[in-house]
């Protein structure tokens, strides 16, 4: 068999070595600031400690790259005054009208720039170069996380309460159940039966489904618990999942890149994990004692605190949450509840509805607006 040709190699010229290290230096320089606007929307904007604290360590990381002596060369060797691109700018920028558009902005930047340090570096800095690798890639996650949680506050804006209803006696039953919880204002309901056969189930979704297209696009979100197959079939809002469920990045291959993942998390970890995973709401709890769930513990406190705290994504205080229970829930730090016998076990399902949205506007701060 015949050998492929080799490309001959040659030691870079001083020259060369020059332009490398000055490649290096700009790259370096885009990398650090691209992570700078990044940590700053994520700190300051999206008011998020957990993705802060990603940020700031990926930036930290990358600056103790480019500190090592190894790397020292690139100071020396800068010459902005010679820079043939100075000048120069893109004919069609990114645009920068939101949050999200500073973060999809800044990311590519960052990322591109780590590329190039990855590549430049197997030049003059070798041992930089998986450094480098493994920094762009937790840029990748920390991009999608960011935006992932831009993208939720926008399409959960608003919403405080979710309600999760069954499949009910009947399905005229369901229907005037989830009609009048949509004229007392409700805008998310999770549709929980695990009694339901699949093909009732996804009746029902689908009834909902239609109750939903009788108002503008994102009056009315449907969710469905547990059931991605389900959720994905009947092209419903969301599907929301508990961590001993299907894992996400599986669920997200099932109903694909427009649905609404939602998450229940029991601890900070799994709270985290979810984020990281890519959900797009969690659930945390179980708070209080509930009439349709039993749990063996309840959520503690602090745990539900930190969560209040450190995450922005959308989060929903979940179990046994009551009338009466609302203002310990507000006190913890929630503007959003999800709750289903207190409403759809009442006398007046959607005067329950409506007393519980007035009493989470007396009680919480307004929900972040659109970024």
């Amino acid at each position: 068999m015949e050998s492929l040709p080799t490309t001959a190699t040659a030691t870079p010229t001083p020259g060369e070595l020059a332009g490398v290290w000055r490649a290096l230096d700009a790259s370096a320089n885009r990398a650090a600031e691209a992570l700078r606007v990044v940590e700053d929307v994520v700190r300051f904007v999206l008011d998020d400690q957990h993705l802060t604290t990603l940020a700031k360590n990926l930036r930290h990381d990358l600056a103790c790259l480019l500190v090592t002596d190894i790397f020292a060369g690139r100071l020396r060797m800068r010459d902005v005054g010679g820079d043939v691109g100075a000048e120069l700018s893109a004919a069609a920028a990114l645009p920068r009208t939101s949050v999200a558009d500073l973060l999809a902005a800044n990311a590519a930047r960052g990322e591109q720039a780590l590329r190039s340090l990855q590549e430049l570096s197997l030049v003059v800095a070798p041992p930089l170069a998986g450094g480098f690798e493994r920094l762009r890639y937790r840029l990748y996650s920390l991009e999608r996380m960011a935006l992932g949680t831009a993208r939720a506050g926008e399409l959960l804006q608003g919403i405080r309460l979710c309600v999760l209803v069954d499949g009910c006696d009947s399905p005229a039953a369901f229907t005037r159940l989830v009609e009048s919880l949509v004229e007392a204002g409700v805008r998310l309901v999770q549709i929980r039966d695990k009694g339901l056969t699949t093909p009732h189930l996804v009746a029902r979704t689908e009834e909902a489904l239609r109750i939903a297209r009788r108002h503008p696009p994102g009056h009315l979100l449907v969710v469905v618990n547990d059931r991605a197959d389900i959720a994905a079939a009947t092209r419903a809002a969301g599907v929301h999942t508990g961590s001993e469920d299907l894992p996400l990045d599986l669920v997200r291959r099932v109903v694909g890149p427009g649905c609404l993942l939602g998450r229940t998390a029991h601890t900070v970890e799994e709270a985290r994990e979810a984020v990281s995973a890519g959900a797009d709401y969690l659930g945390v709890g179980p708070c209080f004692p509930s009439a349709t769930k039993a749990f063996a513990e309840f959520a503690p406190p602090r745990f539900l605190e930190t969560v209040a705290r450190e995450i922005a994504l959308p989060t929903f205080a979940i179990g046994g949450i009551t009338l009466d229970g609302l203002e310990a829930v507000a006190a913890l730090g929630f503007s959003r509840v999800a709750v289903a016998s207190a409403i759809t076990a009442a006398a007046d399902p959607a005067r329950a509805a409506a007393e519980f949205s007035a009493r989470l506007e007396r009680l919480t701060p307004a929900l972040p607006a659109p970024l």
